[in-house]
């Protein structure tokens, strides 16, 4: 199809003509010549008539285009920003506990010295950051109430990605999987990435073997607290550590390979209170936020 025009309709204005053909949605474009402007040629099934389309109208769409983006990145923030839950610890509380979106979180702060904070995100989500602490803690995962073992629950898995930027000139700090058993009382962790100081530099530290997972060789390693905080109170309980060569700070951990590989050394759990994912900080600062966080235990 040709369509001729007089000089008049050609200006320095963009002009867009619309006509009707059986061919919807082809385009055909008239190269500039003469120092004229390029016109398109659409071809639509639903007019007749050619339809002018001016510069203004143009602008008109390009504000509202705008108009919308910008509504849609408002609504997203605020949409963002109606998952997340911040609280700090101030001098009345070195603890705060609940759940939130079916996952257990807790922040601790021995003796509510310097800045600690958590926001709890969607899902199992969450950040925090801590400056001029004692001993920091903040974790978020399952919570179970006592009365069953790990093999009884299921099989324990997590998936995650952390952004962890510690600030550790004279303190340390861990990025792991944490919880705690009961009969026997045990708190236990396994540690993904680390920085300054692991507990294989205690001095009462008991290396009891290593196993490979995960991509990676981990140590394993036993040691008793003395009269220290716990979940039932100031007592004498043991730790576990399993402690990653190849530290990361994002992957898939196959937890419940650890509770078996432990226990096949004499390393026992009791009845489960939590499996969670933990970043604590000792006498240092820094912050992190996990942008990826799954935690499961399968049947």
């Amino acid at each position: 199809m040709e369509l001729t025009l007089p000089l008049t309709y050609v200006c320095r204005t963009i002009i867009i003509f619309r006509l009707s053909s059986q061919k919807c949605g082809t385009r055909k474009t008239l190269n500039k010549r003469n120092n004229l402007n390029i016109l398109k040629i659409q071809y639509l099934s639903n007019t007749t008539k050619p339809t002018l389309i001016m510069k203004s109208d143009m602008k008109r769409n390009t504000l509202s285009t705008l108009k919308f983006k910008l509504i849609m990145a408002l609504l997203l923030v605020i949409a963002t920003n109606a998952y997340s839950q911040t609280f700090c610890i101030d001098a009345s509380s070195d603890q705060k506990q609940g759940t939130k979106n079916g996952f257990r979180y807790e922040l601790w702060n021995q003796n509510s010295q310097g800045e600690a904070c958590m926001t709890l995100e969607k899902g199992a989500l969450f950040s925090g950051k801590w400056n001029d602490i004692e001993n920091y803690l903040a974790r978020r995962g399952l919570a179970y109430n006592q009365t069953q073992k790990h093999s009884e629950i299921g099989t324990f898995s997590a998936k995650y990605n952390c952004i962890y930027n510690p600030n550790t000139k004279a303190g340390n700090s861990y990025l792991a999987i944490y919880g705690w058993s009961v009969d026997p009382l045990v708190e236990f962790y396994i540690v993904e990435d680390w920085r300054n100081w692991i507990p294989s530099m205690s001095k009462d530290a008991v290396l009891k073997g290593s196993f490979y997972v995960d991509g990676s060789l981990y140590d394993i390693y036993q040691t008793t607290r003395i009269n220290q905080p716990s979940i039932v109170g100031t007592t004498t309980f043991v730790q576990y550590f399993s402690i990653r060569k190849n530290t990361r700070n994002k992957g898939s951990i196959d937890i419940s390979e650890h509770f078996k590989q432990w226990e096949k050394l004499g390393m026992n759990l009791g009845k489960m209170h939590e499996v969670s994912f933990v970043v604590e900080g000792y006498k240092s600062s820094g912050s992190f936020k996990f942008v990826e966080l799954n935690m499961v235990a399968k049947k």
